[in-house]
């Protein structure tokens, strides 16, 4: 009965610290986001937007499998900027768009919001942007890093990890 009573309180102290789902606005600069932003809200336009960001997410994919870190990924979505906006071009010239993409590194205010159960709190942000015509549609958003929408992607890859602080203590604790 002890051990329980000393685990819920070292989950009540701890819990501010590691229970939060919420990315807190320190590392606000290691979060890059990515932006496809559509030329309106009209269907057709809306659904070329997710073609794409599968065929960009396919291409950067590979390219930020070993980045250990935001300036990794900040530097490879630099050097492939170019790249990143013919494939975006090609998609919209295949579809017979008369519009093409723009795509940028930048660093923008966003609201809050949510991905896979984690808080963005409004902030600034580095974000790649791919603007396709006036970009004045709603967009389509993930997190590059940490590699929240690159996780079970066909990179191979599955050695991503995340892990509770608190469930290792309470591990720790039990011998567990």
């Amino acid at each position: 009965m002890k051990k329980v009573f000393i685990v819920f309180m070292m989950m009540f102290i701890c819990m501010p610290f590691f229970g939060c789902t919420e990315i807190k606005s320190n590392i606000n600069n290691d979060v890059i986001r990515i932006h496809i932003r559509a030329n309106s809200n009209d269907d057709t336009d809306q659904n070329i937007k997710l073609s794409v960001r599968d065929e960009v997410i396919n291409y950067i994919t590979p390219l930020l499998v070993n980045c250990k870190d935001s300036e990794d990924v900040k530097k490879i979505l630099q050097i492939n900027l170019q790249n990143i906006e013919s494939v975006s071009n090609n998609v919209l010239s295949k579809n017979n768009f008369d519009y093409s993409a723009n795509a940028k590194l930048s660093n923008e205010y966003f609201p809050s919001r949510s991905y896979n159960g984690k808080v963005f709190k409004a902030d600034y942000y580095d974000a790649l942007i791919i603007n396709l015509g006036s970009g004045s549609g709603n967009n389509w958003w993930c997190v590059a890093y940490p590699p929240l929408c690159f996780i079970g992607e066909d990179n191979g890859n599955n050695s991503i990890k995340y892990k509770s602080k608190l469930l290792e203590l309470i591990n720790n604790f039990f011998g567990g």
